[in-house]
Order: C-alpha cells, then structure tokens, then sequence
C-alpha cells in the first residue's frame, strides 16, 4: 500500500503594519502592503499522510475534524500540490496549534504555512520559499509571510512574501493578551469583502496603509521602537476604523480590548516602551522590549477579561518538525 508521510511546523506571524482587503479576490492578492513579525510561540504542527487506502481527503485541527469551507481550502491547497507532483493519492491532515484557532491569532497564516511544507515535502516536490510562499498565499494571504522568520513583508499584490531581517535582528518581545477563546463571528475573508463594499473609509485606508508600512519598514530596520510603535498602532486603528464605518458595523473588538489598550497606554505615559496592535480579533498583541517585558506581562496579566499573557520572541521559518518533536 503507497503511504506518503511528513511533519512540519510553522508560526503564525502578527503583522505590524496591516492588511486588509484584496487586490484580486479570486488570485487573492492583498489590497496594501503588510510588515509581520513571526512568533517563536504561536506554533502550529501539522501531519500529513497521502495513502491508498484513504477514500476521501480528511483534515483536523486540535482533534476537531474540519468540514464545508474550512475543508474546502485544505483540499484546494492540497489539489496544488497533487497535480505538481502527479499524484492523486488523498490525504489526511492533523493540525494542532499552541494558541486559540480562529479568533484573530493569525491560525490561518501558521496553518497553511505548515500544510504547504508538509504537502511538498510528502510528495516530494523540491519547492523554493519564495515558491512555498506563493501557494500559501493563495490559501491564506497572511500564510506567504509564515513562511519565512523574523520580519517579513508582503507587497501589494504581490505572489510571495519576503524577508525584510533575520529573527535575530532585533531582540524585540511581543506579549499577547488573550481575552477570550471563543472562534470569532466573522471571518477575516468575510469581514474584508463586507468593509470593501460597504465602508466609506475603505478607500481611505488602501489609500493611506502604503505610507504606514514605509514608516514600519524603516523603523524595524533602524530598530526604533518609538517609531515603529507609533506607525503600528496607527496602522491598527486604520484599519479598525475602516472596519467599523461598515455597514453593518463589523466590530472586533470586545471591552476587554479597550480595557487593554488603555493599560498600554498608561504604562507608556510612565515611561515603559510598549505599543498595541490588534488584528481581525478581540486580542491585543504588545510590543515591547526585553527590560520592559515582566512589567508589562505582569500588567496586563491582572486586567479583568485577560485569559492569558502569551510572552514570544522573533520566530522562526517554517521546517520540518525534529525527530524529539514526535509522540
């Protein structure tokens, strides 16, 4: 019986200057450049087996089996693969991930970062990153910057993500505050389309979001903090105040976040160096530096609607998973 079988890992990314919205909805490609950071603690391991004896692709993600769209994305992904390889063997995909799935941790992004390594490296398939990060891309925009470590950008309608510095450029600490673990209401797919459609202000932001993510892009590369934090909450509140002149409103974020946010802002008016950033979720994810990551962990910590503080460094690239990694 034919079995084809890998195992890899790769790391959701939080971006510091945003996307939101599609160049091309049917290629997705991105509406406005995006600068993420990759997080050592966000981790997704995925397993793949191609067998003979599998009747129908399965997939599942922390022991819940995926069916209807969910599903309909692994196989299309996988459907790639297949035909580059010119196999026709199904499959069946485990995930598990570190963190909350699906409610604004950037699941997606590590997800089919690591089923796009997982696929090739079962069948086979000799794949650059840059080529990794493509068919990623088109699964899950967000997923061509997991590919890569460190600092990635991801240009406007662009096919690959690319490195923008190594995870040891910078020895930065991003703290996220899990307010809740429910999956969110709307999925980002959904949420841009209806903000693209219905909100005055779309236009404003993909007007507005290339200038912030130059701003991004130098202040990570000078390693200014103070720059880089004020552009990232600026790109983060754009985009909510897009998202929130839709119609209906599509609104994210939960009192608990504004209760985070304000936290942020007191410690810097006491001198601490940190900044927010949320994406398409309630959680606030904080970006600070190693002298100031167990004051502003142990802050946010005790703040009324905080599940869990999550302290990560720069991550790595998507790899197959070691040997002691493996039950």
């Amino acid at each position: 019986m034919t079995t084809l079988t890998a195992r890899t890992v790769a790391h959701a990314n939080i971006a510091l200057a945003k996307y939101w919205g599609k160049h091309d909805s049917a290629r997705n490609l991105t509406a406005v450049p995006s600068l993420s950071l990759t997080l050592d603690r966000l981790r997704t391991e995925t397993d793949i087996l191609f067998d003979a004896g599998l009747a129908q692709d399965e997939a599942s993600i922390d022991d819940e089996p995926l069916y209807g769209r969910p599903l309909e994305r692994v196989v299309a992904l996988i459907d790639q693969l297949r035909a580059m390889a010119g196999v026709t063997l199904c499959a069946r995909v485990t995930s598990t991930n570190s963190f909350p799935t699906a409610s604004g941790l950037a699941s997606s992004a590590s997800g089919f970062a690591a089923l796009v390594l997982a696929g090739s490296k079962a069948l086979g398939l000799s794949l650059s990153l840059p080529e990794l990060s493509a068919l990623a891309r088109g699964a899950s925009a967000s997923a061509a910057r997991s590919l890569f470590g460190g600092f990635v950008a991801l240009e406007a309608g662009a096919e690959a993500a690319v490195p923008v510095a190594p995870r040891d450029h910078w020895d930065v600490v991003m703290l996220v505050a899990v307010v809740t673990r429910a999956t969110k209401g709307v999925a980002s797919t959904e949420g841009m389309g209806h903000t693209a459609r219905t909100s005055p202000y779309y236009r404003a932001w993909v007007d507005s979001a290339p200038e912030v993510f130059q701003e991004v892009r130098r202040a990570v590369q000078e390693r200014n903090l103070e720059v880089l934090g004020e552009a990232m909450e600026h790109s983060a509140l754009l985009m909510h105040a897009c998202m929130l002149a839709s119609r209906p409103s599509l609104f994210y974020l939960t009192p608990s976040t504004l209760v985070v946010l304000d936290a942020v802002r007191s410690l810097r008016n006491a001198g601490v160096s940190a900044y927010f950033t949320m994406d398409a979720g309630p959680h606030v994810k904080v970006l600070t530096l190693p002298v100031h990551a167990e004051q502003v962990a142990h802050t946010l910590e005790v703040l009324p609607g905080v599940v869990e503080v999550l302290s990560c460094r720069p991550g790595p690239a998507a790899h197959e998973a070691s040997a002691d990694t493996q039950p």
